[in-house]
């Protein structure tokens, strides 16, 4: 597919191409505000806005708020396929390290700089920085309790193994050629597939947690009826590492249904407590979404 591209004043080559998908969404001009005021010099660092819009929607929106202040790259990529936009980011980008940040978000000042440093403090391919959810001042009270909507990276005794494109730096030539699923483009969770094949090729993953971005959180999204089809969805996700053919499909089908009964056991022994159950009631929907996809059912489309 050609995409058609729109390119800032060209500077010599630097360290970090910073990749934001977008489709339709105003808050992108906070987003790219907010990479403006980075503590990291700006010709340290590149912005990649690929537009998934049918036209190219955002084109002048990035162009008056970036040009002549950071070098930019807009590439219109228009498949309505999120998969399609974060390859044609991944194309388009040539620094060492490649970052990745939503539409709607807004990164803290030091963001980028506290990434490079949690990466390079180790032997570290990817690390994945927290995102901190901003909940309207009329929010219910039990989804601020929950805070179901922040995210951060889950560190096991393993350590790091998935990730996501909300908060990450990358090093490129970890990439090489890997590409995001374009079958799960429409469907979410390309980002986690993509970080687990990474991570099961020998990519090294870690957390950075002092590397925070900010999302606020619309009102459509405080309804538990999203939070627990956005829960199924990730764990028939999750599921699909174990779906070759073996007997560990079937142990892990089991396991997982295990798992989303005792979450409801949590439900019940919990209903005076708004926000625990509801927490639980989650957790329950996305261990149900791993049992139903190795039970073949196929994930839904979201966009």
């Amino acid at each position: 597919m050609a995409f058609e591209e729109a390119t800032g004043s060209e500077r010599a080559a630097v360290l970090v191409d910073v990749c934001i998908c977008t489709f339709q969404r105003l808050s992108l001009t906070e987003t790219l505000n907010s990479l403006l005021a980075q503590t990291l010099p700006a010709d340290q660092f590149r912005v990649i806005v690929a537009d998934n819009d049918h036209d190219p929607s955002a084109r002048t929106r990035v162009e008056t708020t970036l040009r002549g202040r950071v070098d930019f790259r807009y590439l219109h990529a228009p498949a309505r396929n999120i998969s399609v936009a974060r390859n044609a980011c991944l194309d388009a980008a040539t620094a060492d390290y490649v970052a990745w940040i939503d539409d709607d978000e807004v990164a803290d000042p030091e963001w980028l700089e506290r990434l490079i440093s949690a990466l390079r403090a180790g032997p570290w391919d990817a690390v994945f920085g927290p995102v901190r959810a901003v909940y309207p001042s009329d929010a219910p009270a039990w989804a601020m309790a929950a805070d179901l909507h922040s995210a951060r990276a889950v560190e096991t005794r393993q350590g790091v193994d998935t990730g996501y494109t909300s908060n990450a730096l990358v090093r490129r030539a970890a990439i090489g050629a890997r590409r995001f699923d374009p079958e799960l483009g429409r469907s979410g969770g390309e980002d986690t597939d993509f970080f687990t094949a990474l991570h099961a090729a020998g990519a090294r993953f870690a957390a950075a947690p002092e590397a925070v971005v900010r999302e606020a959180v619309g009102r459509d999204r405080l309804r538990l009826n999203w939070l627990l089809r956005r829960a199924f969805r990730s764990g028939q996700t999750h599921a699909r590492r174990y779906l070759q053919p073996s007997g560990r499909r079937v142990v892990q089908a089991l396991i997982a249904l295990t798992k989303s009964g005792a979450c409801g056991g949590l439900v019940a022994v919990n209903v005076a407590r708004p926000s625990h159950w509801r927490r639980a009631m989650v957790r329950g929907a996305l261990h149900l979404g791993v049992f139903a996809r190795l039970a073949g059912v196929r994930e839904g489309r979201l966009y």
